[in-house]
């Protein structure tokens, strides 16, 4: 029997991943119930993916890739002279309030790097890339900081249930925007200015 070429079994298969581990978490996550859900046959993800981590790299990758959507929508990391504290405030918002499933699941993939050391090279990516397009308006210091900082807003925000407040995430980053002035530091090795 000849066998059926099917292009998009993958993506079915990182797809039905994802819904699986928004629906059960992680840990109801296996090659039998992701095969189950994307109705595909068992040996179909096994053969795609070999180990459960590299199903789970594939989708931390494709979940990284919707914060990234929504920053890169806004336009805030490519708009110079427009108030970035609220620009991010927003994109916090449209992540956290768009779909919220998605979001916890983002993270829940992200912290499972600290037991999983297949997934830290994903999770350290992301964060690299943010920080980078963050730094075509501030400092690379200053981008990794807020960075951390909206990463601490959203992981009080899914950890608690509580309401996202952008008022306070604005503030909060414009602190740290303000602290660093948004300006370039020097480089390693060079004084910094004085007080």
């Amino acid at each position: 029997m000849a066998r059926r070429h099917d292009p998009g079994r993958r993506q079915r298969i990182i797809d039905a991943a994802i819904r699986v581990a928004a629906r059960d978490g992680l840990a109801g996550l296996s090659h039998r119930t992701v095969a189950a859900e994307a109705d595909v046959p068992l040996g179909s993800t096994t053969y795609h993916f070999a180990t459960l981590d590299e199903l789970l790299v594939a989708a931390l990758c494709q979940a990284n890739e919707g914060f990234a959507r929504v920053l890169d929508d806004s336009g805030v990391a490519a708009a110079p002279g427009t108030d970035l504290a609220a620009g991010l405030a927003r994109v916090l918002g449209r992540w956290l309030g768009g779909d919220r499933p998605g979001a916890e699941l983002e993270y829940e993939l992200y912290l499972a790097a600290l037991r999983r050391p297949a997934l830290r090279p994903v999770a350290a990516r992301w964060t690299e890339e943010t920080v980078a397009r963050l730094s075509t308006r501030v400092d690379p210091v200053t981008a990794r900081t807020l960075v951390a900082l909206m990463d601490g807003i959203c992981l009080q925000v899914l950890l608690t249930g509580g309401s996202y407040d952008e008022e306070y995430a604005r503030e909060a980053l414009g602190r740290v925007i303000g602290g660093g002035g948004g300006r370039r530091t020097e480089g390693p090795g060079e004084d910094a200015p004085g007080p």
